[in-house]
């Protein structure tokens, strides 16, 4: 009796975590979503897919994630790889946002935003993407990126610094889901 009890308890512990098969199914339902994120971060197609593959096998074959939160894992996996690719560095200067090299192209989209967010330097990028597009805290990113808290919130200033300077037509969103047109064109979600 106490055995038997035992099993069935372990075996619906084993069914709260996401299995091989769900990391399958969010790597394909979300592919192009993930797929950007690490070309958003990567600036580089090739790295980009290699970091979308380390993350699927990552998902796939580390530690037991519950279900919940298998798609947060699953672009975590991803940002994680990215880092490894990239070892972004905070910078030591001090950047201007006004001499920004990608001018803003015509349009709102995510094709129109990874064009500028790609000739970012990577430290910067990668603080754009994870605490502006990604939702992470400037602590979780600070952690994530092993170096202060300070160099992470600069980057994320400095990063909405030179998007507003490519364009001052746009706004990023306090709710970090949207960018806008205050002109009153549509809105278009980034991520």
């Amino acid at each position: 009796m106490f055995r038997s009890r035992d099993k069935q308890k372990a075996i619906e512990r084993a069914t709260e975590y996401a299995s091989c098969k769900d990391f399958k199914q969010i790597f394909t339902e979300d592919m192009v979503g993930l797929h950007r994120l690490a070309f958003l971060l990567t600036a580089d197609h090739a790295k980009a897919e290699q970091c979308f593959v380390a993350g699927l096998e990552d998902s796939i074959h580390g530690n037991p994630v519950f279900k919940q939160w298998a798609r947060a894992w699953s672009k975590r996996a991803i940002i994680q790889s990215a880092i490894k690719a990239i070892a972004p560095t905070p910078a030591r200067h001090s950047a201007n946002p006004e001499t920004a090299e990608a001018s803003w192209q015509n349009g709102n989209d995510v094709e129109s935003i990874a064009a500028v967010v790609a000739s970012w330097e990577p430290f910067e990028r990668f603080v754009f993407v994870m605490a502006v597009l990604e939702g992470y805290s400037p602590r979780e990113c600070a952690a994530l990126l092993a170096c202060p808290v300070q160099d992470v919130i600069a980057a994320k200033s400095l990063a909405l610094q030179r998007l507003a300077a490519q364009s001052s037509t746009e706004v990023i969103s306090p709710d970090r889901e949207y960018v806008r047109r205050k002109k009153g064109f549509a809105q278009t979600q980034v991520a």
